[in-house]
């Protein structure tokens, strides 16, 4: 959501906020703003829209100093104006304080602070916080007087703070979304997520809940909320600076799209073994006693994660025969969900910081379930509440829409499914292999599907960019497939469209086809593409264009369709990696649509990269 930076070390500070929240420009935000220490006092300059206009605002009034913090924000409370924009300041205009998240008591705080004698400026949430630290000062640190009002506040929030009265410190806290500290060189830097700071340091302290962090010149340290110091290790990031810049692309996500097949090649190096059949999940850190013991999975996720989830209950029920439950991680803990000890909750999430899935998960856990998670980032905060992790590999993933992390998630479950058929011996050695070979297959196969597709699939957004509507239909492990597509055109081009069923289409949409209704179909060949044939034949007699994707060498679709219609061949896989392969010409689909529109690709309007609140 909103993006945090802050730092204290030798370089000019201005440069450095202003680099960094360029770095979290992809979490999506609609105005921005930074603070420093200045002679003595606190200069902030802020201004709604893109960051352009904050840098004009600084060209207009010069800022200097050796620390500060800087913000991008996503609005929640109060509408996206200059007012609004972080950061807020206290009564005395000596206290600043930047926050990503949600204060659910602000209001009940606001009218004591006002009965006081508080005066506020803006509609947020934001600056109660300023003004309780305010309220809370009593001269023996600004983190004392942060520890103290951390007591009155509800909800889910990082900040960040600073004091022209506690000079040269900055002081953190996080309670949900996420806050990583930057370990450098004599110098200190802390961010809402690792891009932010990736150029200067790749040694970081991910924030646990309900813990501070004291940023001086000198160092830092940690305690939790009531105080009590707490010893943490920097974890080593492995991202490549590079990796985070376009690398000549016009945008991260194209360049996300085509980094897919190096990826899945991190994602499958050294964890599996043609020559034995194995699969090595080192990092999964539970035993295979425990996992043969599991006789149920139960997966919680949120938006393209949840489509991951829903293409690996294919993989895992066939491979593994374990029946398996998909659940929104946004909906599971509003019921009564049924687990005990022979559950394995996996929790799938990109950044590890999804407050709705860190919440399934901990309910699970709570019930008695065994737990798991599949995700990105190292050390995030999923894969330290759970008892094991499939790291992904993806490197950084800039753009909001999700591409290579989606995919990877799925070949991290097409290994987590051969691992649990190792164990459970539903899959013999040589069947195994046959897997594995596929899987080792498949980064080639994603090249030359990205190269045979990419231009013409441009051309087919060339062709279609202008409609309103559109419909996805997939049947069996496809299905998720055509809502991952769905999804992907609703975010970034702002085109209405549904994924659903094949089967499903006259149980309503059909009512909604015509000549303006481009059908996205996904027929492959697999048992169910006789019957994917009848759906396209359907939706064709009601005058729907098909934009129909295929196994490469296939003549039955292409006799089937008119000069009206489209077929994009991809190179046949194994049956259950062809969601991995499909999904990159849906992706190429819904960029060249929202490039054709003129949207904002990587910054899609409303969207953050992370939904670390509720």
């Amino acid at each position: 959501m909103c993006g945090i930076v802050g730092y204290i070390g030798p370089k000019a500070v201005v440069p450095v906020l202003l680099d960094s929240l360029r770095r979290l420009e992809y979490r999506g935000y609609d105005s921005a703003g930074v603070a420093v220490v200045q002679d003595g006092a606190i200069e902030v300059r802020r201004s709604a829209g893109k960051l352009i206009n904050l840098e004009n605002a600084i060209q207009g009034q010069p800022l200097a100093g050796v620390y500060g913090l800087g913000h991008t924000r996503w609005a929640t409370h109060g509408r996206p104006t200059e007012e609004n924009a972080h950061p807020h300041r206290d009564g005395t205009g000596r206290i600043v304080v930047v926050h990503n998240g949600i204060i659910e008591n602000y209001l009940e705080i606001k009218r004591e602070l006002i009965a006081d004698g508080h005066k506020f400026e803006s509609e947020t949430d934001t600056e109660v916080v300023a003004h309780l630290v305010q309220k809370e000062w009593k001269n023996d640190g600004l983190e004392n007087a942060v520890l103290r009002a951390m007591q009155r506040v509800r909800g889910l929030f990082a900040l960040v703070l600073l004091s022209a009265d506690d000079p040269e410190k900055l002081v953190t806290v996080r309670n949900g979304p996420p806050i990583v500290v930057g370990i450098g060189e004599g110098e200190y830097f802390v961010a809402s997520d690792v891009p932010a700071i990736l150029s200067h340091t790749r040694n970081v302290v991910f924030l646990d809940d309900r813990e501070m962090a004291v940023i001086t010149a000198n160092g830092v340290t940690f305690s939790t909320f009531e105080g009590a110091a707490v010893e943490r290790t920097p974890t080593r990031v492995t991202w490549d600076p590079i990796s985070a810049e376009k690398a000549g692309y016009k945008h991260f996500m194209l360049k996300e799209i085509f980094e897919q097949p190096s990826a899945v090649r991190e994602t499958v190096l050294g964890r599996a073994s043609l020559e034995t059949g194995r699969i090595h999940l080192h990092e999964m850190s539970i035993s295979d006693a425990d996992l043969e013991a599991i006789d149920k999975i139960t997966m919680l996720a949120c938006g393209t994660s949840w489509h991951a989830a829903l293409v690996g209950k294919f993989m895992i029920e066939e491979l593994a025969k374990l029946p398996v439950e998909v659940d929104y991680g946004s909906e599971y803990r509003y019921r009564d969900p049924i687990v005990n000890s022979k559950t394995l909750a996996v929790a799938i999430t990109q950044s590890g910081e999804t407050a709705d899935t860190l919440a399934a998960m901990r309910e699970a856990k709570r019930k008695g379930a065994r737990s798991l998670s599949i995700c990105n980032v190292v050390g995030s905060m999923a894969t330290r509440e759970a008892e094991g992790t499939i790291y992904t590999h993806a490197g950084p993933e800039i753009g909001v829409a999700s591409t290579k992390a989606f995919t990877t998630q799925l070949v991290a479950l097409y290994l987590f499914a051969l691992k649990l058929s190792e164990v459970r011996g539903t899959l013999s050695r040589a069947e195994r292999c046959d897997h594995i070979a596929a899987l080792m297959q498949l980064p080639q196969v994603l090249e030359d599907t990205l190269k045979d597709t990419a231009r013409q699939v441009k051309e087919i957004a060339g062709r279609f960019h202008n409609r309103t509507d559109f419909l996805y239909l997939g049947r069996g492990i496809s299905y998720p497939i055509a809502l991952e597509g769905a999804l992907k055109l609703k975010e970034i081009s702002y085109i209405h469209a549904e994924g659903y069923p094949a089967g499903e289409m006259k149980h309503g949409p059909i009512a909604l086809i015509d000549e303006h209704m481009p059908i996205v179909a996904l027929a492959t060949h697999d048992h169910v593409f006789e019957k994917m044939q009848g759906n396209i034949q359907e939706a064709k007699a009601r005058g729907g264009s098909i934009i129909a994707v295929t196994t490469k060498g296939d003549t039955t679709l292409k006799d089937l369709l008119s000069d009206n219609d489209c077929l994009i061949a991809i190179p046949a896989t194994q049956r259950l990696l062809v969601p991995v392969v499909m999904s990159l010409p849906l992706q190429l689909l819904s960029y060249y649509i929202a490039v054709r529109r003129g949207c904002d690709v990587d910054q899609p309007r409303n969207l953050a990269k992370s939904v670390t609140v509720e």
